[in-house]
């Protein structure tokens, strides 16, 4: 039975990925952190372990236990990293030098796998023909304007140099489903009757379903090359209403009051708060990186690759998607 370590397990994304390992019969450990929620991992095949990232000693301590044990893992999806922090050096310790040191500790007690997700993000490309609205394509130039995507990008910079590691980077778009808390905000706001979006002209937005996340990482496994690339969309352009006008739909609001908020405002408000959790050393969704995401109008990305080297097609789409999330969160309490 092949071994696979999904680390992140905990998250959002994580989990789900998890939940794929086991139902295509793999071997599968959990990476979290002691202190980390298992509420959505206890299947009873799980298997966990705490890999201490910031520190390389017990780090390598830790798998040289492990490899004199078990050996090593067949496959591994490095999904833990950080999307928030009140600190932006702590994105790059999370995002960048965790993610090295975990692969230079593989690499120095030879337990590289077959082969090596990394989960990145489409914000590594940051602000692209925002004029013309065409997608973004892997041949472009990343040049990220927010801390998460620079520290995701210095990681596959990293990662690129790296010629006998079979790393393969997915570049996700906006991911959503259940269990997702950021969305599910969103959802909030319009089971209250208010559509808030920010800036007057439409964003240009492409989404991704988790489940169908899933696939294509398992496709990527079995099919891509080393050192290879790929953005995750659903195939789909949509505008920053078309989220709101589903959920609406499903939970049959009768009255959608929409409010656009000038760019200004909304950058005045992200920046004061920014200050002030920054001062209380608390994170908050509202800051100077959110700000620069709202601000980005194009977010459309080429997934021709995607489809052509994996064969991959997404079953969701963005009503469907959300449907079934708002179904989960009613379900559960959170609606």
């Amino acid at each position: 039975m092949k071994k696979i370590l999904v680390t992140g397990a905990s998250g959002f994304i994580g989990s789900f990925l998890t939940e794929g390992a086991l139902s295509r019969g793999f071997d599968t450990w959990a990476g979290i952190r002691a202190t980390s929620n298992r509420g959505y991992l206890q299947d009873s095949r799980l298997r966990f372990i705490d890999l201490p990232y910031d520190n390389r000693w017990k780090l390598k301590d830790v798998l040289t236990r492990f490899k004199a044990q078990y050996g090593g893992w067949d496959y591994i999806i490095h999904n833990a990293g950080l999307t928030q922090s009140v600190y932006n050096e702590e994105f790059f310790q999370v995002n960048y030098q965790n993610t090295r040191n975990f692969v230079e500790a593989l690499i120095e007690l030879e337990m590289v796998p077959e082969r090596f997700i990394f989960m990145s993000s489409l914000s590594v490309f940051g602000p692209m023909a925002e004029k013309t609205m065409q997608p973004i394509r892997l041949t472009d130039t990343p040049a990220p304007n927010t801390e998460y995507g620079k520290s995701k990008l210095k990681a596959e910079e990293f990662l690129a140099g790296l010629t006998d590691f079979p790393v393969v980077t997915m570049r996700p778009t906006g991911v959503y489903g259940p269990r997702d808390k950021d969305y599910f905000l969103l959802a909030k706001t319009v089971r209250s009757g208010l559509d808030v979006s920010v800036g007057y002209k439409p964003q240009k937005i492409t989404f991704i379903y988790v489940k169908d996340l899933v696939r294509a990482v398992y496709l990527a496994i079995e099919k891509a090359k080393p050192h290879s690339s790929y953005f995750v969309s659903d195939g789909e352009v949509y505008t920053s209403s078309d989220y709101a006008l589903f959920v609406k739909q499903k939970l049959q609001v009768k009255y959608l009051l929409s409010l656009r908020i000038p760019l200004c405002v909304v950058w005045l408000i992200s920046a004061s708060i920014g200050r002030l959790m920054q001062w209380m050393g608390r994170s908050f969704t509202l800051n100077s990186d959110k700000f620069k995401i709202m601000k980005q109008r194009n977010w459309c990305c080429d997934n021709q690759p995607t489809e052509q080297d994996l064969g991959f097609k997404a079953e969701y789409k963005l009503q469907q998607g959300v449907a079934e999330s708002i179904d989960w969160y009613q379900a559960n309490g959170w609606l």
